[in-house]
């Protein structure tokens, strides 16, 4: 095992008493512009960009064809499987994990395969309610500019057709990795960041049998409080333009169905292993003075209100199937999350497979 892609934390030298005085500020920025400009990520990153050692895994679905990338675990086993989810600005080439991180080799160096669904931008890794449109009108209307709100009437991804991602997650990509890799289908384990801690959870929740682990970082674990939709809808339109309406009615079934403080009692019943993590929303030494740092100093504390309310609401079911962590230092960031990564990884071994 090559231990030494480990790194411990950076400490507290070179974070100035002037970043505690701006935690408020941070905390201000994430209630006038929930989730931002930085939604899926913000400050200092690994690099590590393209893998060659992982190969592309495509699979026919009612989205069409979709990609994940795979990653072998370094013995060859196909028994210990674990799912890695993206956040809100997932793109359509890479998963965010194999772009930022080393966590994919990491995973694979304690002998686990790693699947990377490739996209999903602002879904929730949830099936839709419709494709996202604004006011009746259709995808491809307008034209793409990148990302951001000007998109909301371009074509693209969960546009031109209705997002469907649990049922790929859990049938058609699932059905592939066994039939085709010989990959188990039980007992796999699914962690993410951000949204894709959420939809983690969500996943663990319904589909017992698939997933034994899941665990969050900075996800939005209590999504029916007073004001979440609305910051949800801010961030969807900021990452690549869709409208959360077309995602979930407000306050119905398929709402309430991706809230993890609603749905919690599934995971007390199953006996899921949780990991759960958020910071405290203070920058680490490595976090640059910038606006993408202040704006994920607010993030991350929005993310830690949600995660414990998401632990109380646990205690009340009492629920001990879940180790919290909630480290001194991060904010919404790859660092951050690639640190947790880091920690969660020995558990999620101990209990997948």
């Amino acid at each position: 095992m090559r231990t030494a892609r480990w790194k411990g934390r950076p400490g507290r030298s070179g974070v100035t008493g002037s970043w505690v005085k701006r935690s408020a500020l941070g905390i201000a920025v994430a209630l006038l512009l929930p989730f931002g400009i930085a939604a899926a990520g913000s400050g200092a990153t690994a690099s590590a960009a393209f893998d060659p050692a992982a190969f592309d895994f495509w699979v026919d679905s009612g989205m069409g064809p979709i990609k994940s990338r795979i990653l072998r675990a370094r013995d060859g086993n196909t028994n210990r499987v674990a799912y890695v989810l993206d956040g809100m600005r997932a793109p359509e080439n890479l998963n965010g994990w194999e772009i930022e991180t080393n966590v994919p080799q990491v995973l694979a160096d304690w002998n686990i395969n790693v699947v990377m669904p490739v996209g999903g931008m602002s879904s929730f890794y949830a099936d839709w309610n419709a494709p996202s449109e604004l006011l009746g009108i259709p995808a491809g209307s307008g034209s793409s500019s990148g990302s951001g709100a000007l998109n909301i009437l371009a074509a693209g991804p969960g546009k031109s057709y209705r997002y469907q991602w649990e049922t790929f997650l859990t049938h058609e990509l699932r059905d592939a990795l066994r039939d085709r890799l010989g990959f188990n289908p039980n007992r796999n384990g699914v962690f993410g960041l951000s949204m894709g801690g959420s939809a983690a959870l969500t996943l663990a929740a319904y589909h017992p049998d698939q997933f034994s682990f899941a665990g969050s970082y900075s996800g939005y674990l209590n999504i029916s409080a007073p004001g979440m939709r609305e910051a949800i809808r801010v961030a969807m339109l900021d990452a690549g333009g869709y409208n959360v309406d077309s995602m979930a009615p407000p306050w119905g079934p398929q709402w309430l169905h991706m809230d993890p403080f609603v749905f919690a009692p599934n995971l007390v019943r199953n006996g899921t292993r949780l990991w759960i993590a958020a910071a405290s929303g203070l920058p680490a030494a490595n976090d640059p003075p910038s606006f993408n740092t202040l704006n994920g100093m607010g993030l991350e504390a929005l993310a830690l209100a949600n995660t414990r309310a998401f632990q109380v609401r646990m205690a009340t079911l009492g629920g001990g199937n879940t180790v919290y962590s909630y480290p001194a230092f991060g904010i919404h960031a790859w660092n951050n999350w690639t640190d947790e990564a880091y920690r969660m990884i020995p558990d999620m071994s101990a209990n997948i497979g």
